[in-house]
Order: C-alpha cells, then sequence, then structure tokens
C-alpha cells in the first residue's frame, strides 16, 4: 500500500509554481500519487519542464511517499477490497471465481456474434446491484468504438433485475470514439469522470477495432504496438488506482499456419495479453448456447461455462 508520509501540494514541489501546477492538474496530475508513476516524459510533455526538472520532481515526491516493498499480508489485505461483478450466468461466474474483479483488467475476445458486447451491457447492469446480489453499486463508463451500445438493451436487462431504467441509464456514461487517438483521450478524460463519481465499471467496446483499421500493413506495426501499450497502461493505472472493473472487447483473426485445433487468436499480440490479468475465448455453442472459456487467470484454473443469451440478458441455459 503506497503511503504518503505528509501531506504535499503541488506548489510545494521543487521548481513547481503555480502556472506549472496549473498545467499539471490540467493534464491529470492532480495528486502526488500521480506524478510519483509518472515517467518523465510524461512530466516534460504536460508541464513543459525540462527532462532534469522532472526527474528531480519524480525523486522528490517518491521520497516523499512509502513505495517500497510490502509483506504478503498487505497485499492479501489488498485483494479483499477486491469486487466481483456478476454475468449473469451462475456457470460463468463460477470460472472467474464469482464474476469479473475490479482492479484489474479483463478481456472478451470471440468472433461476431459471440456475446462480447452483451456482456458489456450485462456489466453495465449488474455493476449498479447491491453487493449481495452480485453488484459493486457503482457507475459506469462506457467507451463505444463500433457503435455498440444500445440503451434499450439496457432498459430490458435492468428491468429483468428489478433496477428503475431511467436511473440505470442516467449511471452509465457513453462516448463514442472514432478513432484511435480519440479512444485514448477518452481513456484519459475518464478519470474526471471517476473522481466525481462511484465509477466501478470502464467498457471499452472494441479495443482493438480503431487501431486495427488506422494502422494497416506491418511497416505500421511497430507504431501500433507503442500506442496500444501506452493505452493499455492507462487503462491498468485507473482499475489500480481506483479499484475499477476494465472491462474490454477484442476481436480475433485465424492463425494461417494452425493445421490442428482451433485456429483463432486475439489481436493486438503480447500488448493486449500481458496487461489483461483475465482473458476469456467466447464462442458460439449448440442451439443457441455460447461457450465462455477462461484461457489466462493469475490465480484461477482454467475452465469453460455454457451460458445463453436472452430477452432479460445473459443468464444459464
Amino acid at each position: 500500500m503506497v503511503k504518503v508520509k505528509e501531506k504535499i501540494k503541488l506548489e510545494d514541489l521543487p521548481g513547481v509554481g503555480a502556472a506549472t501546477a496549473e498545467k499539471l492538474r490540467d493534464a491529470g496530475f492532480d495528486n502526488v500519487l500521480s506524478i510519483a508513476v509518472a515517467s518523465p516524459g510524461e512530466l516534460v510533455e504536460a508541464s513543459g519542464l525540462g527532462e532534469a526538472s522532472a526527474r528531480k520532481i519524480i525523486n522528490y515526491v517518491r521520497q516523499k511517499m512509502d513505495m517500497g516493498f510490502e509483506s504478503g499480508i498487505d497485499v492479501l489485505k489488498k485483494r479483499e477490497q477486491i469486487q466481483r461483478i456478476s454475468t449473469g450466468s451462475k456457470n460463468f461466474d463460477a470460472i472467474l471465481g464469482g464474476g469479473f474483479e475490479t482492479g484489474s483488467i479483463s478481456e472478451c475476445y470471440g468472433e461476431f456474434g459471440s456475446a462480447k458486447s452483451q456482456i458489456a451491457h450485462q456489466l453495465a447492469v449488474n455493476v449498479q446491484l447491491p453487493k449481495e446480489q452480485g453488484g459493486a453499486e457503482g457507475k459506469v463508463v462506457f467507451i463505444d468504438s463500433e457503435s455498440t451500445f444500445r440503451p434499450e438493451r439496457i432498459i430490458e436487462m435492468a428491468k429483468a433485475v428489478g433496477l428503475d431504467p431511467e436511473k440505470v441509464l442516467a449511471n452509465i456514461k457513453v462516448a463514442r470514439a472514432f478513432n484511435s487517438d480519440h479512444q485514448m483521450l477518452l481513456t484519459e478524460k475518464a478519470e474526471d469522470l471517476i473522481k466525481d463519481g462511484d465509477v466501478k465499471l470502464i467498457v471499452v467496446d472494441s479495443l482493438m477495432s480503431h487501431f486495427r483499421s488506422d494502422f494497416s500493413g506491418r511497416g505500421q506495426l511497430a507504431d501500433r504496438q507503442q500506442k496500444l501499450n501506452k493505452h493499455m497502461h492507462t487503462l491498468m493505472k485507473l482499475a489500480n488506482s481506483y479499484n475499477i472493473c476494465v472491462y474490454v472487447t477484442n476481436q480475433v483473426m485465424a492463425k494461417p499456419d494452425t493445421f490442428f485445433g482451433d485456429p483463432t487468436v486475439p489481436i493486438g499480440g503480447n500488448i493486449v495479453a500481458h496487461n489483461s490479468a483475465t482473458r476469456v475465448y467466447l464462442r458460439p455453442g449448440k442451439k443457441g448456447t455460447r461457450v465462455a472459456k477462461l484461457v489466462d487467470s493469475p490465480h484461477l484454473a482454467d475452465g469453460a461455462a455454457i451460458f445463453m443469451v436472452k430477452g432479460e440478458g445473459v443468464r444459464d441455459i
């Protein structure tokens, strides 16, 4: 757990006056923790300071904070603050240890019609439920990159769980992203909404759509991955700093050199894989069912669950 040894204002930092402090706040660096975990380059870009001055500020803040090692007991206590948001299906929740957890990024990938967006809508409703009903009593930030958000679907799902549809919709802040730069900007701006209210879920549907179209061909792959890495780190920072569940959907492609088994793989490569704590592969099943396969988790065993998307939402068969 990071602790501040003494209360520090931005104006108290070495070389930071009122004008520089205002620039830092406008860029989202409104507390010393955000500066402590920043890179010198980020501070230079935000404030116009030189790199040496930025390093001096970061080192000063880190010395004033308890950012060293912590025991496994401390980590366990921190993990006890994690909340789990129900998918609406008990089978699906079971392979996730109770639902999608806060404090990390969870990714669902699959082909068209595999229920990625349906789950996004269901989580946007269920997160507003009381904790004893599989919710987190929180609000939602929904970044829509493929024009998939449907308020009509939210109304159906909200009525099915006994919530007031108008209140549920009012607690969901939706923004349509038109390209990868806009998507990254919206993610950064989401922090303002988080500070103003009890946001417990960020949805990005879909994560790779714009990155895939904005960067085409192998010649742009390195630039795409570098930009994507920054985007994923912003999402991870929000998840960790505010104990929020970040749910992202991802597209897939068929791997041409796979001769046996399922050739379907998520796009985004290792950048997305390493930053997503929980990864779930979704695919259509028999007789209108969907299959969710947990393919990666730091603490859960691999497993699979069968569920359905019904009129009232994501449910067991």
